[in-house]
This record gives structure tokens, sequence and C-alpha cells, in this order.
């Protein structure tokens, strides 16, 4: 008997964030960009069921100029380092509009 078999599906387009939150700032922020490309942003929400991931998706719609619903948090819901995959936006494009949000 061969191997079951299986469908593939095209993904949805898009790029990703890694993101290192601190939450409980004393406002939004995108602060920098660290060495390994990873994005720092502060956030005032707590760290506590799943409020600093919302308000996360919140701000970053905001600073993308993007619909909430294309933001997701791929990897790392539940600690400070997180994965956003941001659909229908390549990585250039993304990368410019952090840059342009930085401070």
């Amino acid at each position: 008997m061969g191997p079951r078999p299986f469908h593939l599906h095209d993904g949805k387009k898009g790029a990703a964030l890694a993101v290192r939150v601190t939450p409980r700032a004393s406002k939004n922020e995108i602060v920098e960009i660290l060495s390994d490309g990873t994005v720092k942003v502060h956030l005032t929400a707590p760290p506590v069921e799943g409020k600093a991931n919302e308000a996360l998706l919140k701000f970053l719609a905001k600073v993308l100029d993007v619909s909430q619903n294309q933001l997701e948090v791929v990897a790392g819901a539940n600690g400070r380092d997180k994965l956003i995959s941001v659909d229908d936006m390549d990585a250039g494009s993304l990368h410019k509009k952090i840059v342009e949000k930085i401070g």
C-alpha cells in the first residue's frame, strides 16, 4: 500500500515579522530593530489573557495601514518573542513601513 494521498494548497501571500514585545510600557511604539532583524515593540497592555497580543495586532495594523485581519500571531503567542504574519504585503514594503515608525 502506497502513501496516503494529500492535497497541496497555495498559502496566503505575505511577509513575516519577528517582534519582541515589552508589555506595560508608557506608550505603544516601535523602539528599534535589533541586530537580528527583530522589531522591538513597547505596548501599554499587560501580558494577560491575550491582551498584549490583541494590542500588538491592533497597533501593527495601524502602523502598517492594513486591516487587523491581515495579521496573525503564528508563533510565540505566550512569549515576548513573536512571529507575525502579514498577508498581502511583501517584505520590502513591510520593512519600509516599520522603519518609518521607529521612535
